[in-house]
């Protein structure tokens, strides 16, 4: 009889633990409930944002910009800035790309951006990595990057995979970039991106990722990896090397997410509406200057409002004020019908406590709601992004699991409403246990946390009264012991390493 409990109970949990036939919860789920401005808000935004493009203008154009914007309809302003006519703001805008594939190596793992469909990855350049062993930060090396990379390839709700971290132990630039590249189609077929810290180190790495795609321009047919770039600095000016970045990634057919990152109180305004206002004039900027150079080219509009604590001048990533402008960022981009991209879930918590949890969840599930397409920063990121974390990236999967099932909502069918079952139930057993509409409810609308505690006290006490913490540790470490993919064949790996000097 021991025997036959034993065995019923380990059928029970081995059909826990396996996939579920339906996914209740899949990426990609629509967002755009959660409206934190009303239209006439984004309009009077928008139109202060036009204003400072067209009385303000940009400083510091490079030449070769500049010329390009000028052919396309900017003007000279005064101490040597240009200004954009709202007339060219609105050809860039009509212009852009609406949405794009975001391929994958695996087209299986390919995402469309852009539209209502909401998708969670990641971003970042951590200098510091929180180990597993200690518990206790110290420098990232590369050895983490490709940690991470294997690791979040077998995390589900991860839907591209951006560098977390910096490899610190590598200190020369284009070795940096080169390396990133590398652990990135080493240990992942999702779609990457990547930053390049200098245009000259651009067409070096296509010749790479041609490698990896299977001959010379292979890789531009069918690009896998975007491009993570800067090109303006606040206040409303353009960074000449992140400039010439965009021109080289425009060349060789890599898209492009033009990251603006002003701080309320510092780069920006301290008023939410007049960081806004001057955030989205600048993002603008950006798409202005792609449009100048190619009409069409895809490119992220990825609006970043970043926080700071006014008190102190610390970042403040896991803020209410952060939930909510991300969120704006997301519902604005959204209006003017552009692919867009926000961050969140940049706890400032060093550990993986109570203050983690509940500055994630606040700031994913506002941007998410606010139907951020691609939302970045959402994965792994603890210390205001200063430190990345194994444990954080699979409690943020599922956190994200939980996510996507709130923006799935609620379906309203016959069937659902159940009013036979409810007869049957009221007329017969008394309860909904075990009745088919309640198997079929299970399977459909539920999403059973794998990591999260659901025992009663004294179970949760027998087994070892394991926190957040270690429980998401035990699984990081279960992964790293046994996934390592190698998604380069031997013949690729060996031609890249004749070519770069691979770390």
């Amino acid at each position: 009889m021991g025997r036959s409990k034993r065995s019923g109970r380990d059928a029970r949990l081995a059909q826990r633990a396996a996939k579920p036939r339906f996914d209740p919860c899949p990426p990609g789920q629509v967002g755009g409930a959660y409206r934190p401005l009303t239209n006439a808000d984004i309009q009077r935004i928008f139109d202060t944002a036009l204003n400072l493009l067209a009385r303000l203008g940009m400083g510091e154009v490079p030449q070769r910009l500049c010329d390009d914007l000028l052919a396309a309809g900017a003007r000279q302003g005064g101490n040597g800035r240009v200004v954009f006519p709202p007339e060219l703001v609105g050809q860039a805008i009509d212009n852009a790309a609406k949405t794009f594939v975001l391929h994958g190596r695996d087209e299986n793992r390919s995402i469309e951006v852009g539209g209502n469909r909401v998708y969670f990855g990641t971003g970042g350049a951590a200098v510091q990595t929180l180990d597993l062993k200690s518990g206790l930060y110290r420098p990232s090396t590369l050895k983490d990057l490709h940690d991470f990379t294997r690791l979040q390839d077998k995390l589900a709700n991860v839907s591209w995979f951006t560098r977390c971290c910096v490899a610190t132990d590598v200190p020369d630039p284009f070795d940096l970039d080169v390396n990133t590249a590398y652990a990135l189609i080493r240990g992942t077929t999702k779609p990457t991106a990547t930053a390049f810290t200098l245009a000259e180190h651009v067409a070096p790495i296509v010749e790479m990722l041609d490698i990896a795609a299977g001959g010379p321009g292979a890789f531009s047919k069918r690009p896998f990896m975007k491009a993570h770039i800067s090109p303006v600095i606040s206040p409303m000016r353009y960074g000449e090397d992140a400039v010439d970045v965009v021109y080289e990634c425009i060349w060789h057919n890599i898209p492009i997410s033009c990251i603006t990152a002003a701080q309320a109180g510092a780069t920006a305004p301290a008023t939410l509406a007049g960081f806004l206002a001057q955030s989205l004039a600048e993002t603008l900027a950006s798409l202005v200057m792609v449009h100048a150079i190619q009409p069409g080219f895809p490119m992220v509009f990825s609006n970043w409002p970043l926080v700071i604590d006014l008190r102190t001048g610390a970042f403040s990533g896991g803020s209410g004020e952060t939930a909510v402008l991300n969120a704006a960022s997301a519902q604005m981009s959204n209006w003017l019908g552009l692919p867009s991209g926000v961050a969140c879930s940049m706890t400032d918590a060093k550990a993986i406590d109570a203050q983690y949890g509940m500055e994630k969840g606040i700031t994913s599930l506002a941007a998410a709601l606010a139907g951020g397409n691609l939302i970045y920063e959402s994965s792994g990121m603890t210390a205001s992004l200063l430190g990345a974390s194994f444990e954080a990236f699979v409690l943020d999967d599922e956190m994200h699991s939980h996510t996507y099932r709130a923006l799935r909502g609620i379906e309203v069918s016959e069937a659902n409403l159940g009013f036979d079952a409810i007869c049957d139930a009221v007329l017969g057993e008394g309860h909904f246990l075990g009745s088919q509409h309640t198997y079929q409810a299970m399977e459909q609308d539920y999403f059973y946390p794998s990591l999260a505690d659901r025992d009663e006290p004294r179970s949760w006490a027998e087994s070892g009264a394991a926190d957040a913490w270690s429980r998401a540790r035990a699984r990081a470490c279960d992964i790293l012991q046994t996934h390592s993919p190698a998604y380069l064949s031997d013949k690729q790996d060996t031609a890249i390493r004749a070519r770069f000097r691979i770390l």
